[in-house]
């Protein structure tokens, strides 16, 4: 016959026991970003810092070691300057109708190519063939097109019932501008098409379905529906556009070096003529201050547009709620 165990008492856990270890701190996401940081350091801080220092000296490119400390006198000559003045107006035109164009013409080709249809796979890759070409390359070609005698564009106006003279676009200071805009606009519209595509890939096709059968029109149907799922993307891709077109150099200088008589002349390529032209170190680094300064303006004007849109949102958000209180 079996006899039963006395049950014993569980003893009461101990406090010291049942209060959590405290972990130490975790460095391990310091210790992946360190290599980064160090990166961004010696190579982007650093000389960041010389250029800045550089701006305020009177620097020539033959002899650095004899730089004079000048204060603001770099900066004083270029708010006096009017071609410097001119140079601003050229790199707002350039950037503003660069991201422009891009943007839109981005926006219809990844419409059209988020549509089913047969071969859009090839498509859409062919409609990335200008943006992988290079600059180098993509300059030769249009030199060669807007040619004045030989070149293929002035045959093409002509055909399509344009002005019979043969026009040497890049040796007019009326046309030079708008021949580099449209020679830009081709190579980057294909990156702006491939960003806007993938935003497209997002959209709700229930909620596009629900509005169709709403009977929204296909308008109605992108601004409620399409717009505002790839609206950030779209913004983010203004950004990238806005900077990469304030620091291009390649294509300018290869088309038109910033001429005839400065009439393509940005920001970066009077950089380059102050300083290796003109060996002149402290005005050239003066330029690149003003132009990151730029930079960065346009960074922070995003970030505050992106803050306040998901600021609204989550008002938006908790209204339904406040209201049901």
């Amino acid at each position: 016959m079996r006899t039963k165990r006395p049950m014993r008492p569980h003893a009461a856990p101990s406090p010291v026991a049942a209060m959590p270890a405290r972990p130490g701190r975790d460095w391990t996401p310091y210790w992946f970003a360190a290599p980064v940081a160090l990166y961004l350091l010696l190579f982007q801080g650093y000389p960041l810092v010389q250029e800045l220092y550089l701006s305020f000296t009177s620097t020539a490119l033959l002899t650095p070691e004899q730089h004079v400390f000048v204060g603001l006198q770099n900066y004083i000559d270029l708010v006096t300057q009017e071609d410097f003045r001119q140079v601003l107006l050229i790199t707002a035109i350039y950037t503003v109708v660069c991201v422009v164009a891009a943007i839109a013409l981005g926006l219809g080709a990844a419409l059209l190519l988020d549509a089913p249809f047969r071969g859009r796979g090839l498509a859409r890759a062919l409609v990335t063939i200008p943006w992988a070409a290079p600059p180098v390359a993509v300059a030769l070609i249009f030199v060669w097109i807007y040619n004045g005698q030989y070149g293929i564009f002035n045959h093409l106006l002509g055909a399509l019932g344009g002005s019979a003279r043969l026009e040497s676009w890049l040796d007019s200071p009326a046309l030079a501008l708008p021949a580099v805009l449209l020679t830009t606009i081709w190579q980057i519209f294909p990156f702006a098409a491939v960003v806007i595509l993938a935003a497209l890939q997002g959209v709700s096709s229930e909620l596009r379905e629900a509005a169709v059968i709403d009977g929204a029109h296909r308008l109605s149907v992108f601004r409620a529906v399409v717009w505002p799922t790839i609206q950030p993307s779209v913004a983010l891709l203004a950004l990238f556009l806005s900077i990469w077109s304030l620091r291009r150099f390649d294509l300018i200088w290869l088309m038109t070096q910033g001429g005839p008589i400065g009439s393509t002349n940005t920001l970066v390529i009077e950089l380059y003529r102050r300083a290796f032209v003109y060996r002149d170190l402290g005005q050239g680094a003066a330029v690149g201050m003003v132009g990151l300064s730029i930079a960065l303006l346009i960074t922070v004007v995003y970030f505050r547009h992106m803050q306040r849109a998901g600021h609204g949102k989550t008002v938006a958000r908790r209204a339904p709620g406040e209201r049901q209180r």
